[in-house]
């Protein structure tokens, strides 16, 4: 035969197999199998609408079904509309008739298999009959039955029994008076409170939803004092006499209890007697079951799920003081037919064979046994083949027509057990079932069986070949199974192709053919890493899988979330989105943290990769805000409980106060708390009404503030300190002014705020001239020319005075000023500058000339040109508008000034006034202008994790002021040497795309050190960058054999190769760092020199001197003020925030360059001090700008 010496496997069908394992296909004709019917018995209720008896069954032909009730034939009213089955319905209105045990047969040519009968009970509704009941008379101390006698129809066992009184109050039941398991109420004794003319009895139907109840009955407990004695209600009334035990439950000396086995024992014994007699248990010659429970005070003996150990003689004692009664339980437990081990099982076997049938099974009573063959009574034959030998059925040398269903049925008094056998003795050659040319997928790897079903009698031997060859399929791999399938044990691609299954016996042979194809497995090749992110930002999750491309159809990648999958749409409002396998989170918020896990699977396998998104946001407000006072009322103390950083520690806590007097509803800083710190201790203004609040900062900016306190009032006192910024000036001859900056509103401690002036001439008067005032100025008049005096200025309220004043010194009028006002009439200017030109020099300098005004108009002496702008909003946002007038004072003779400070990319509105003593003149008619876009702000906040061997994850936030119109972001990122800390290697990258704030960096050296710097674009340049550290990942290394690496020759040659080329390196790079130099500027973007070097460079100090370094001559004086035209408070008097902007080669280099005069830039005084540019090291934490410039 072709396929001789192949792997063979032989299906051996038992004769005691069991049908579901016989398996036999429909394919094949079989006698019916029953393969579900109603197990009974079935309980119709009233609230049933009706009931449906099931049977059902398979076969080949298809089965025929006919019914039986009560042993006779019926043919059921109604039948369910599946054709195959043979199940009935009975309807409510009719089914008091159809009461009866039902059996169902199923049968075809080939035999006839039949249920167990079906009983169906129709309970009918219960109820009490209507009966007279005569009440009952009984002496005290006597006992009393009260019967109930429920309505407990067949099949409502369901059931609860209670005694009660008209007005439904329950029957106190206790150890004299007490009810059966029936529901009898039972007195051990009467007495003359148990007199009433209500007991009535009522049944509970729980599976109806019925409650009945019983015609109310009497008891009337005559005395048992004799009628001539005293009925006075002082006498103590007499006892009922004593009387020995009895049982009223149960009657005789002995009861036998037979119960099956499983079920809960229950033994009662209720006593009577005078007085109540007690009731003890006892097993006769053992102990009582650890399950024993004693019930109702004691009478009744509950085991539950009872063993046949437990059978046995129970005694119940009942005893009192008269003495005592007992009662034997002969206990015996038994149990309904049950099969030994297992049915008895069908059967297939060749022709002339010996056929055994068993039917093994137990009980107690032993049951009986009875067979039947397709449903009919089946007896023994001494004279034939077939004989019923008890338990057993033997078929001797069987033919065809012993083909049949038989049944065994076992039963006793308390049950039935029936199996039905399906035998088949034939002949038949092998049957393939399985489908010739079925096509199997399997991964690579995993294990594959491929089917080939056979039926046959005699069993049929089966063998496989691949591709014809049968040695292709030998070895530990290749497993035959029983139900001739073959198992391929990990599959490898040189097991796809063609599989032959062939199968014969002594009746012929079948073959087919297996068609096996291995794929290339699912795998997530770039898998989801961990990353943080910022709320409100876009998250990106990349999941990028390999598969077999002929599963391309079936390939999908899907998303769970904590376990629940990720629904994504394409709708607008919808924040996921995948495309390609990565998942876009869009406006990531705190819900959106938790676990990922991407889960990329075809039709046949599936790899699944996870990560973990962090979330980054502003802290929750603090809560449980507390007040606590200190030494003082004005001394308070402020606990906070801090809420979720969200993932960004909490760098600092901003305690706010608003308080109601002066300035409701505005809220203002009152303290700043390091960030881990939940207390802060607060020094208050007296005569205020407070109440505080609390909010968190983080790296990712300030939260919510938390819910204000209670408001907090402050008792009035003293001022705490005395006026500040006194000016003593003289503008009239013979006078002197006296200003000072008032104490604000809430600083002043309490109601009736006044000032006392004190003045003397400096080391001439000793004594004080005082001068109480409420505002904030004083005149001193009939004062000698230009004599310096002493001024001190004190506060008071109404509750005291302040600290003593600190004494401040001055001159009175000027004698210049005196002269001139003799020669001319002093008044402010009356015509304002002509010809306003504005020359905008970089993003935040501007030029501004004008044609003076003339002599005549300027009314006085001549004291300069103020110059006033107002921003009025960013052409970013023209709809915010700003609004801020600021202002800066030109001392002297002028036509020009140099204004800085301006906000780039913003429209501005500019004036030009003139000045005298007097005060400023008209403004000029305004100028409206434009400053260019300038370089973004630094970045807030830059991370980097997810590292990997070779990537790392940028993550950042755009910056706070973009300054123009945001392209994208300038990434420098340096491979730094760990040891020298100096850099290896550098490169840089455009991060197109404003919304970018994320990036994953490849192609990293694996187990280095990197050092990323991140600046935000404009088309006016990048801002100062931000920079952060982070190593890549060192994978697993291999470990050697330390004692073989030391002794090989050759690797010690190889090291002082090395060492000696690394030492020539060195050398190298020393001898190029000291040809290194100076040099001044900035290079433009593209060739910054921080890119290629860390080093530290001086800027600027060979071409530029800075502006500190220049002569500064008495008028180059300038004054920059708010709108107000008030100096700033605590600044000199030019104070100007620069901001170095890197990338714009202009506002980096010295504004000498726009000054007149060959280059000495102080020569109007416009901008005095240094402009200087930032120094590129290797520090990590780089500055952002240049600090104040004062003159």
């Amino acid at each position: 035969m072709r396929l001789a010496g192949s792997l063979q496997m032989v299906l051996l069908l038992a004769l005691t197999s069991r049908v579901a394992g016989l398996s036999i296909p429909l394919e094949v004709e079989q006698p019916p199998t029953i393969i579900t019917h109603t197990s009974g018995p079935v309980i119709a209720l009233p609230i049933d609408d009706f009931v449906a008896i099931r049977c059902e069954a398979r076969a080949n032909p298809p089965p025929q079904y006919r019914w039986t009730r009560d042993g006779k034939d019926f043919t059921p009213p109604y039948v369910t509309t599946n054709k195959t089955g043979g199940t009935f319905v009975l309807h409510y209105k009719h089914l008091t008739q159809f009461q009866g045990k039902y059996r169902c047969y199923a049968f075809n040519k080939l035999g006839t298999a039949i249920t167990e009968e079906i009983e169906l009970i129709v309970p009918s509704i219960p109820k009490f009959p209507k009966e007279d009941i005569d009440q009952v008379v009984v002496q005290e101390g006597e006992p009393i039955i009260l019967k109930c006698d429920p309505p407990l129809g067949v099949g409502l066992m369901d059931v609860q029994i209670y005694w009660m009184t008209v007005d439904l109050q329950l029957i106190e039941q206790n150890d004299r008076v007490s009810m059966d398991v029936n529901g009898n109420l039972y007195f051990s004794n009467a007495l003359q409170k148990d007199s009433r003319q209500d007991y009535s009895c009522c049944v509970a139907f729980s599976m109806i939803r019925t409650i009945i109840q019983k015609t109310a009955m009497a008891i009337v407990v005559k005395s048992s004092k004799p009628d001539n004695d005293s009925a006075d209600a002082s006498d103590a009334a007499e006892a009922p006499p004593v009387r020995i035990p009895g049982l009223l439950l149960p009657s005789g000396v002995q009861t036998e209890k037979i119960l099956l086995k499983g079920r809960e024992l229950q033994l009662e014994c209720i006593p009577e007697g005078v007085p109540t007699p007690t009731v003890k248990w006892i097993k006769m010659g053992d102990k009582l079951p650890r399950r024993t429970k004693l019930k109702n005070f004691g009478k009744l003996l509950s085991i539950s799920a009872v063993e046949e150990r437990d059978q046995g003689k129970y005694m119940c004692i009942a005893n009192n003081s008269a003495g005592e009664a007992v009662h034997y339980f002969d206990v015996i437990v038994e149990e309904p037919p049950k099969w030994l081990t297992e049915p008895p099982q069908s059967q297939l076997t060749v022709i002339g064979s010996d056929v055994h049938i068993k039917c093994s099974v137990s009980g107690k009573p032993p049951p009986d046994i009875t067979w039947r063959r397709n449903g009919e009574l089946f007896e023994d034959d001494p004279g034939s083949s077939r004989r019923v030998l008890d338990d057993t059925v033997v078929l001797h040398n069987a033919r065809p027509e012993d083909s049949a269903v038989y049944q065994c049925e076992a039963s006793n008094t308390h049950g039935r057990v029936l199996a039905n056998v399906n035998i088949m003795v034939t002949n038949v050659a092998p049957l393939i079932l399985t489908r010739d040319y079925q096509e199997y997928d399997v991964i690579l790897g995993d294990d594959i069986i491929m089917d080939c079903t056979v039926f046959s009698s005699p069993p049929a031997t089966i063998t496989w070949a691949k591709d014809d060859d049968p040695e292709t399929i030998k070895g530990e791999r290749f497993l035959s199974l029983q139900n001739g399938a073959l198992q391929i044990i990990g599959a490898e691609k040189d097991d796809s192709g063609e599989y032959v299954c062939a199968a014969f016996n002594t009746e012929g042979d079948s073959a087919l053919i297996a068609l096996l194809d291995v794929k290339d497995p699912t795998k997530i090749v770039a898998p989801p890493q961990d990353v943080q992110i910022i709320s409100g930002t876009t998250a990106q999750l990349p999941c990028q899988a390999e598969y077999d491309k002929t599963l391309r159809s079936t390939f999908e990648v899907l998303w769970i979330k904590d376990g629940e999958e990720i629904l994504t749409s394409f709708e607008e409002d919808s924040r996921y989105l995948v495309e390609d396998g990565m998942l876009q989170i869009m406006k990531v918020n705190l819900s959106d943290q938790g676990i990922y896990t991407c889960i990329a699977r075809t039709s046949l396998d599936e790899d699944n990769a996870t990560a973990v998104l962090t979330v980054l946001d502003v802290p929750d407000a603090p809560r449980n805000i507390e007040l606590f006072e200190l030494k003082s009322p004005r001394n308070v103390s402020l606990f906070w409980k801090p809420g979720s950083d969200h993932n960004s520690s909490v760098t600092e806590f901003i305690v706010e106060y608003e308080e109601s007097q002066w300035e409701p509803g505005r809220w203002r800083e009152l303290q700043k708390v390091p960030g881990n710190q939940a207390t802060a201790e607060l020094a208050l203004y007296g005569h205020l009404n407070y109440q505080f609040r609390v909010y968190a900062v983080n790296t990712v900016g300030p939260g919510p503030p938390s819910e204000p306190t209670e408001r907090y009032k402050t008792p009035p006192a003293a001022p705490d300190r005395n006026p500040e910024n006194i000016k003593i000036q003289g503008h009239l001859p013979h006078q002197m002014d006296i200003t000072w900056e008032p104490l604000l509103p809430i600083e002043h401690n309490g109601p009736g705020l006044e000032y006392k002036v004190s003045y003397r001439k400096l080391g001439v008067e000793d004594n004080w001239k005082d001068h109480l005032v409420k505002r904030h100025s004083f005149v001193v008049r009939n004062t000698s020319t230009f004599i310096p005096y002493e001024i001190k200025i004190q506060s008071r309220n109404s509750h005291g005075w302040g600290p003593e004043p600190k004494v401040a010194s001055g001159y009175s009028g000027e004698d210049v000023v005196f002269w001139h006002c003799l020669r001319e009439n002093v008044s402010v200017p009356t015509a304002a500058p002509q010809d306003i030109a504005v020359e905008v020099i970089n993003t935040t300098v501007l030029r501004v000339s004008w044609t003076p005004v003339p002599p005549a108009t300027v009314r006085g002496h001549l004291g300069g040109y103020n110059v006033h702008w107002t921003r009025k909003h960013s052409l970013l946002n023209p709809n915010k508008i700003f609004d801020n007038r600021q202002s800066l004072a030109f001392p002297g003779k002028r036509n020009h000034a140099i204004v800085p400070g301006l906000k780039p990319f913003s429209e501005y509105r500019l004036t030009v006034s003139v000045f005298n003593k007097k005060g400023n003149g008209p403004n000029s008619d305004p100028v409206t202008f434009n400053t260019p876009e300038g370089v973004p702000e630094q970045v807030p906040v830059l991370t980097a994790s997810n590292a990997q061997k070779d990537s790392i994850l940028l993550v950042w936030g755009p910056p706070l002021e973009a300054n123009g119109i945001l392209t994208g972001y300038l990434l420098q990122y340096y491979l730094i040497n760990e040891t020298t800390l100096e850099v290896v290697d550098s490169q840089e990258m455009n991060v197109t795309g404003a919304d970018t704030t994320q990036w994953q960096l490849h192609g990293l050296q694996e187990g280095s050190l990197y050092r990323f710097r991140l600046s935000a674009c404009t088309r006016a340049g990048c801002g100062p960058p931000l920079a952060q550290e982070s190593n890549t990942i060192t994978p697993e290394r291999v470990e050697g054999q330390q004692s073989n690496f030391s002794t090989q020759g050759w690797v010690i040659g190889t090291m002082c190769a090395v060492a000696l080329l690394t030492l020539v390196a060195l050398m190298a790079c020393f001898v190029r760092r000291n040809k290194g130099g100076k040099y001044a500027g900035t290079p433009p973007p593209h060739q910054r020199p921080d890119m290629f070097s860390m080093e530290k460079v001086k800027e600027k100090e060979d071409l530029h001197p800075d502006a500190e370094s220049q002569g500064m001559n008495d008028d180059t004086f300038c004054e920059y003020s708010d709108s107000d035209e008030k100096p700033l408070k605590g600044s000199s008097l030019c104070s100007l925030n620069g901001n170095d902007t890197v990338g714009d080669s202009v506002s980096r280099d010295s504004l000498v360059d726009y000054a007149d005069g060959g280059g000495e830039f102080n020569e109007d005084g416009s901008f005095i001090g240094e402009y200087s540019g930032r120094r590129h090291g290797g520090s990590v934490s780089e500055p952002s700008g240049p600090g104040p410039v004062t003159a």
